[in-house]
């Protein structure tokens, strides 16, 4: 019987387990699956509108559309507000660019390109961060588009808003929340079936409904407020008796705008690898990701300014705005319509930009985790049902200093980012060894056991500093000392400078072998012809009539020389 069982549990486990087309290089083993190779040419499928519409989710939203209340609500005028966010985005266009080269160039995403600077095996350690960080955001995400959800259905049935309240009293949720929070969640479950390569379309259909969206309801508030209203004229008024000067505000506003989506420039690659080439990158993310998001702001300050002449009140949050719009549901028909649609339009864009941004990442990460049985799709399925897991009403709804935390992980991953880049860029001066990163046995990459300690060192370097500041920031330590804030509204700079410049001298003092080394043949069928004769590599072309001929390739040589 024992026997059976053990053959049973055989069966299923090969016929969960992965399997690549091995002529297109697609091995499965334990460092390699069809999602974690190099990108052929075949999967490139990415435009400078696929970009345009991957930063469009990331500014079409309502983070982005409350962005400028922080600024205001600690004092600081309008133009200064303004000014945080047109300096922010454009350091944030600047690093991601920084970190998606080495997906342009090798195709790589940020699972393996973590291998090349930790080892393989300490390359978890950024991955194991970032999975955790994506379970946590996925679940927020879909906990807030389910108060998306509960608008539109209380347009539909005005009472919803009205409805008792079923759950149990120790549960901190209502409801209405729960329920908006199960049809976000089972409405954007059908998206986990699209692959990557075929985001066009969906892109298309956000971008052009979400932008309508916006542009409709600012139009609105203006026509009803007759002008924009009096938020626009704010100006600096710090609260009495604050310890921060303007310049100080400034600079903890720019550190909070790109720590913000930190998470989002640390997986810069796993999207890039995409690009048909990089023009397409970089046209879409600077119109989009700087240009758009600076606009989407602009739009939220005047609509919310407009609404506040009409009510009287100040609605930062999307949400509360519309429902305030139809009264709750009992408004009239064509006030429930347009606040229908326009939470739609909002909901929309949250949905796919959770999908992509959270979901279909951490699928990317969960596939550097177990090649064997997990590619993109099965990690974002994995990544969607640990919603349930994390439960993220606790969180949201309960813990408020909990959220704080995650919005300021940035102060371990900005280090993680300087590693990132000065590895790249000066130490091995953009040169990777690809078949390298795919197998322990005699790889440049393996370190001791799979671990880089220059890196972890500098990691740590990179974080000390600056995590004081945020322990008395979330514990809201007034009396702390002054230079503990200081260093925090910093954090960003500093971790990733210091961790950069403490990784570039351990690794001039204790150099490895390897460095600016790459691959003379291309064994995974990776480049174009074009791309192959810039990088001075043979292309698959030349491998192929080799093999043709019954000649040994340079490629045959070169894996029977690593093996």
């Amino acid at each position: 019987m024992a026997v059976g069982l053990r053959s049973r549990f055989e069966r299923v486990k090969e016929k969960v387990r992965l399997h690549g087309d091995e002529a297109q290089h697609e091995q499965t083993d334990q460092w390699s699956n069809r999602d974690l190779i190099p990108l052929p040419p075949s999967r490139r499928t990415w435009g400078w509108f696929h970009y345009y519409g991957f930063w469009t989710l990331s500014s079409l939203n309502i983070t982005n559309w409350q962005t400028p209340s922080s600024f205001l609500t600690q004092g600081l005028s309008v133009p200064q507000s303004l000014a945080i966010i047109i300096i922010g985005r454009a350091l944030i266009v600047a690093f991601s660019t920084l970190i998606a080269w080495c997906g342009l160039k090798w195709h790589i995403g940020f699972t393996i390109q973590n291998r090349y600077t930790w080892g393989l095996r300490a390359s978890y350690i950024p991955l194991l961060q970032r999975i955790l960080l994506n379970f946590i955001w996925n679940a927020i995400q879909c906990w807030n588009g389910g108060r998306l959800a509960a608008v539109c259905l209380t347009a539909i049935w005005p009472s919803f808003a009205r409805m008792g309240n079923f759950l149990p009293e120790s549960l901190p949720a209502t409801g209405d929340q729960f329920i908006g929070f199960v049809v976000f969640w089972f409405l954007s479950t059908p998206l986990l079936w699209i692959r990557p390569e075929k985001f066009k379309t969906p892109f298309l259909f956000t971008t052009i409904y979400s932008a309508l969206g916006m542009i409709a309801i600012m139009i609105w508030a203006l026509s009803t407020a007759h002008g924009a209203g009096p938020l626009l004229s704010t100006g600096v008024a710090l609260p009495e008796g604050s310890k921060w000067n303007v310049s100080w505000l400034l600079m903890a506003g720019i550190n909070q705008t790109i720590g913000g989506i930190t998470a989002g420039i640390t997986n810069g690659s796993d999207f890039s690898r995409y690009a048909r080439n990089w023009r397409a990158y970089l046209i879409g993310t600077i119109t989009s990701g700087w240009i758009t998001g600076i606009l989407v702001c602009l739009v939220g300050l005047v609509t919310t300014s407009a609404a506040q002449k009409i009510y009287g009140e100040v609605f930062w949050n999307p949400p509360d705005l519309l429902m305030r719009m139809m009264e709750n549901g009992e408004g009239s028909s064509a006030a429930r319509a347009g606040v229908f649609f326009l939470a739609f339009g909002f909901g929309l864009t949250s949905m796919f930009e959770n999908i992509c941004g959270n979901a279909v990442a951490g699928g990317i990460d969960l596939a550097g985790l177990w090649p064997h049985y997990i590619n993109i799709r099965r990690g974002a399925i994995i990544t969607f049902i640990a919603a349930w897991v994390v439960q993220p009403w606790q969180l949201v709804n309960r813990a408020v200093t909990f959220i704080q935390v995650l919005s300021s992980f940035s102060v371990f991953l900005s280090p993680m980012i300087g590693l990132m880049a000065v590895d790249f860029y000066l130490l091995r001066g953009r040169k990777i060894r690809l078949s390298h990163l795919y197998s322990s046995k005699n790889s440049s990459y393996w370190y001791w056991n799979g671990v880089n300690w220059r890196a972890i060192v500098a990691w740590i370097c990179g974080w000390v500093p600056t995590i004081g500041g945020l322990v008395v920031t979330i514990n809201q330590d007034t009396n702390a000392p002054r230079a503990l804030f200081e260093l925090y509204f910093m954090a960003f700079f500093i971790g990733f400078f210091t961790s950069a410049a403490i990784f570039f001298g351990l690794n001039k003092l204790f150099p490895v072998a390897g460095m600016g080394e790459y691959d003379e043949v291309d064994i995974y069928g990776t480049f174009t012809a074009k791309e192959a004769e810039k990088l001075g590599i043979i292309p698959v072309e030349f491998q192929t009539d080799a093999y043709d001929s019954g000649e040994p390739s340079l490629a045959q040589e070169t894996v029977e020389r690593k093996e």
